[in-house]
């Protein structure tokens, strides 16, 4: 009996050290979580410089340091592959908060259903915030003749494959809204890949490429320079910077596409860590200078919210996208 007793004592005695050890650790974790970053954080940016998605890392860069312990937010240009080089990239990485992803519908929610990826997008990424949605619009050369996006269709469909887009590549938005059209549209245009939208504006101006889906920030001064035409927006919402532009929606009932930027991390990553660096961008997006840098210069939708929104978010997209390219049968090129 006092063996029993002796053995009883014993077992409660491991189990409250275990409790003790166990609160600790989590203690550990929620200090080192609030202490958060120590040393400079890395931003991959899934697309190259000088493009919508370039500049608004940039902005949230020069914001983040004031909020983060003065640690600096380095961004990264890893273009390729529609994002998915720079995707698989934090895929790998610890999941410590100090590499993080600049998501967007390509590499988060479609290319997995379009190409072998050597990540899941379902599991490989602790989402963190929703921070904006850029208004974007389907723009042609200058030198063409359609002044509407009715004129262009009916053009298009009386010459099958006679005009080429360009993009970011297969998966990438550019590509994937552009394919969206073209068969809504019923009309057939050639892919033409980039690295960047910048660069598709480009194309654009040299006359390489005959239409593009690019964020309004980007083209815009091209657009009021009359060197490159706005036919239509991809979203129902009217985009202030371009008056009297009409939607894609006005001509193809149903088309309401987003253009939406959202920072993820490696899956894995703690639930205070997470709460933490969510923290931060909110605060960053909310800062005046920030703000009206985004709102301003990129005509951006700002978003922000609860990692916990962004799941959501990003779920919901998940089911879409997939369920688009499968019963409009994009395929790999």
């Amino acid at each position: 009996m006092k063996r029993h007793c002796l053995m009883r004592i014993a077992v409660a005695a491991a189990a409250f050290c275990l409790g003790v050890t166990t609160l600790s650790s989590l203690d550990a974790l929620a200090q080192s979580a609030a202490q958060w970053p120590q040393r400079p954080v890395r931003l991959l940016v899934p697309l190259g410089a000088g493009g919508a998605a370039d500049t608004l890392a940039r902005n949230l860069s020069n914001g983040f340091p004031q909020y983060a312990n003065g640690n600096p937010l380095v961004v990264e240009n890893r273009a390729g592959a529609g994002g998915t080089i720079a995707a698989a990239a934090v895929a790998r990485e610890a999941p410590d908060g100090y590499n993080l992803f600049l998501a967007e519908v390509g590499p988060n929610a479609v290319s997995h259903v379009l190409a072998q990826l050597s990540y899941d997008p379902h599991t490989a990424f602790s989402p963190i915030i929703h921070a904006v949605n850029l208004p974007a619009a389907i723009l042609i050369r200058e030198t063409l003749p359609f002044k509407t996006l009715e004129e262009f269709i009916a053009a298009a469909k009386q010459q099958p494959g006679k005009f080429n887009y360009a993009s970011v590549g297969l998966g990438n938005w550019t590509h994937l809204f552009m394919s969206y059209f073209n068969i809504q549209a019923g009309i057939e245009q050639a892919n033409v890949v980039y690295r960047s939208g910048s660069e598709m504006s480009l194309a654009l101006l040299r006359g390489d490429a005959d239409t593009a889906i690019i964020t309004v920030s980007t083209a815009l001064g091209h657009i009021r320079d009359g060197k490159i035409r706005a036919l239509a927006g991809v979203s129902v919402k009217p985009m202030p910077q371009l008056p009297g532009v009409p939607a894609v929606g006005k001509t193809l009932p149903g088309f309401d596409v987003a253009v939406w930027h959202g920072i993820v991390g490696p899956a894995g990553m703690e639930p205070a860590l997470v709460t933490r660096v969510n923290g931060i961008f909110n605060q960053v997006l909310g800062d005046p200078v920030i703000r009206k840098a985004l709102e301003e210069a990129q005509a951006a939708e700002i978003v922000g919210g609860t990692a916990e929104q962004f799941d959501k978010f990003l779920k919901a997209e998940l089911k879409r996208w997939p369920e688009v390219v499968k019963a409009t049968g994009i395929k790999a090129q």
